[in-house]
């Protein structure tokens, strides 16, 4: 008779982690359109509808005002089993202190920013003991916040709208030890995410140095080593028409829809489970700015190049100990 081994387990645990965060937007967001779209037309429960409509009206700006965390839900011991699977650990290089707020910025997206999500939305990989009395504040798209339940999931771990006015909030009105975090490829890195791949879309991602400038605070590099060997993806032929649809859906949603694969349940197969590959993030030297509250933009552009200039440096130092040779360098587009 069959049996599950505790490895057997273990590993039943951890790809459930992982399809529970994956498959929560779409259950959640379907589960929560269909059931109101079934009470206006069917039922005549239509007010509930409405007050699950007044009341995201009314809590619309949570999400750009610090949101609404909940530690029990960050140290759910699922997240464990989430970070567990690769696994994936935080480096630090420098101490950071909690008399001053940071913005930290994560380097690659990949195509999931599994590492991103395991060390800034959980407490489980453990960021807390590794970086006392900081408060990670991980910034992520407002879509996520557009849908009922599903938002609060969300907000429950620590996550926080990127737009301008949230960052504004969470550096002048939340105190000091907060590090904000945003992984500044986004989307449009996605196309890069390749095994080996080190290209970086970085070259016109000015916003987040900017921030730091006009707030006074430190902008902090970290990259993932690993974090772009967990998928494959298929490149389809340059010219061809589904490379002309991946570019013009790009220009038009800045997401660049690509075709990606990973490992199935069981060994050597195919499937959309990521590799269970080591990410190691590497957290480097706060990098201390100015406070101009108006910066132009050659003070902008300055000291964008000295902060790829230190993040150039965290990456020289560390990619050998990750497999990466001693002649490959970062690239920057």
């Amino acid at each position: 008779m069959f049996w599950p081994t505790k490895k057997d387990l273990k590993t039943a645990l951890e790809v459930f982690a992982l399809f529970q965060w994956a498959l929560s937007a779409l259950i959640l967001v379907t589960t929560v359109i269909l059931v109101n779209l079934y009470l206006v037309v069917f039922t005549s429960y239509w007010p509930v509808t409405v007050l699950v409509l007044i009341w995201l009206a009314f809590d619309w700006k949570t999400p750009e005002r610090g949101g609404r965390r909940f530690a029990c839900v960050r140290r759910w011991s699922l997240w464990k089993h989430y970070c567990n699977y690769f696994p994936i650990k935080i480096v630090k290089t420098n101490d950071i202190s909690p008399s001053q707020n940071y913005i930290l910025a994560c380097h690659p997206h990949g195509l999931m920013a599994h590492s991103c999500f395991g060390h800034f939305a959980t407490d489980r990989s453990g960021f807390s003991k590794t970086f006392p009395g900081i408060t990670p504040y991980m910034l992520t798209l407002g879509a996520f916040f557009w849908v009922p339940f599903f938002r609060d999931y969300v907000m429950a771990t620590g996550a926080c709208s990127v737009s301008q006015s949230s960052m504004d909030f969470l550096l002048t009105q939340k105190g000091k030890g907060n590090m904000l975090v945003v992984v500044v490829g986004g989307l449009a890195e996605c196309r890069h995410s390749l095994p080996g791949s080190t290209t970086l879309f970085l070259k016109k991602r000015l916003g987040f140095v900017r921030t730091a400038l006009q707030h006074g605070v430190s902008l902090i590099p970290a990259y993932a080593f690993g974090e772009t060997d967990l998928y494959d993806q298929h490149i389809f032929t340059p010219g061809g028409f589904i490379n002309r649809f991946q570019k013009w859906f790009q220009k038009r949603v800045h997401i660049y829809p690509c075709a990606f694969y990973g490992r199935g349940f069981t060994k050597n197969s195919w499937g959309l489970l990521p590799y269970s590959q080591p990410v190691t993030t590497v957290v480097g030297e706060p990098l201390p700015l100015p406070k101009i509250e108006n910066p132009s933009k050659e003070i902008v552009a300055k000291y964008h190049t000295l902060y790829i200039e230190a993040l150039r440096k965290l990456f020289d130092q560390h990619k050998t100990k990750f497999g990466i040779s001693e002649t490959q360098e970062l690239v920057i587009v």
